[in-house]
């Protein structure tokens, strides 16, 4: 019943989004991890994914949403991977927010294959080692294109990244919050706004003075 009142949380999320003018909303659905669980919750799990894409993807497309999908493709199960890839070609070109989907996602293993993908690169002589920049790196992730995330919100009064876009979110703030996901409401998600609208970010710098000029 909580994964099921997670995908209500779900919708209620990328509306809100939409409403405050967010372009990007990257949600944690499955990790690369999860399937150690019980092959029961698993199952249901799938289940939810697959009619949530089944029942939501026409009203996302009318919404003007645009999906991206990002996570380890390859080997996954059934019917899965033509879904997410119905719902990404389906949304290709809305020019809305972005619903970003991490599913069979882990920072670890994203990060593992960007690697793998440079290397080959310089074994055949396309690339040498010293043209391997941060942003080099960054173009062989899964998030190619996707703006590195300005906040990133952890709920369940966990305070950990539990493997979640470790690269990306170097300078992100960072925000743990107490609900669980199926209580994320729209006035929690308003807060957790509010709040971020009150942080400072530096990228390592100084703070930047104001001024402030009267009549």
């Amino acid at each position: 019943m909580g994964h099921r009142k997670g995908v209500e949380a779900v919708r209620e999320a990328v509306r809100t989004a939409g409403e405050v003018g967010i372009r990007y909303l990257t949600l944690f659905a499955f990790s690369s991890e999860n399937w150690s669980r019980p092959e029961a919750e698993v199952s249901d799990l799938m289940g939810l994914l697959k009619a949530f894409i089944r029942r939501d993807l026409a009203d996302l497309h009318r919404q003007n949403v645009r999906i991206r999908v990002i996570g380890d493709k390859t080997n996954l199960r059934g019917d899965i991977l033509p879904l997410l890839i119905e719902a990404e070609d389906t949304t290709r070109n809305n020019t809305g927010i972005t619903l970003v989907i991490a599913f069979n996602y882990g920072s670890r293993d994203e990060m593992t294959r960007a690697m793998q993908a440079l290397a080959v690169e310089v074994a055949q002589g396309k690339l040498s080692a010293d043209q391997i920049t941060p942003e080099r790196i960054a173009s062989k992730l899964d998030t190619a294109g996707i703006p590195d995330p300005d906040l990133v919100l952890r709920t369940s009064g966990e305070e950990r990244l539990s493997n979640f876009l470790l690269w990306q979110a170097a300078y992100s703030e960072l925000l743990f919050i107490p609900e669980l996901w199926p209580d994320f409401t729209r006035e929690v998600f308003l807060d957790a706004l509010k709040t971020y609208a009150g942080r400072e970010r530096r990228f390592g710098g100084l703070s930047q003075p104001t001024l402030a000029v009267g009549s």
